[in-house]
């Protein structure tokens, strides 16, 4: 079992930034990759970014490319999430996920694990 817990949301003004934490806590060697989804008032769960465990390599959905930053602390069991030049349709509740096969990635949700409990970022114009 892997235990994941998110921390770092609140409301900002559009434009500012904030990071978001997920601390992975269990068997953390059993991961193979870890992402964030978020889902908006009314919206599905969508998919944010994803980083390879191991190695560290990165994926983004397309929405925020180049504003947000997905990293890793290996040693730490910690991924973040780094929002930039946020956006009113940012707003939503942030969940953290692990998957854990190893060797592959993934953009559906419902390929993950084990969830966090969520974060909410509010984003106002």
């Amino acid at each position: 079992q892997v235990q994941l817990v998110e921390s770092g949301g609140g409301s900002v003004q559009a434009g500012g930034s904030l990071r978001l934490s997920c601390a992975a806590s269990g068997r953390t060697l059993s991961i193979g990759a870890m992402g964030w989804f978020r889902r908006a008032p009314g919206k599905e769960r969508e998919f944010v970014a994803l980083v390879r465990w191991s190695g560290g390599s990165t994926y983004y959905a397309d929405s925020v490319k180049g504003r947000f930053t997905i990293s890793r602390d290996y040693a730490e069991n910690t991924v973040y999430l780094q929002m930039n030049s946020l956006k009113p349709e940012d707003t939503a509740v942030y969940y953290c996920a692990a998957d854990s096969r190893l060797g592959y990635i993934s953009t559906r949700g419902n390929e993950y694990d084990y969830w966090g409990q969520g974060t909410q970022v509010i984003v106002s114009s």
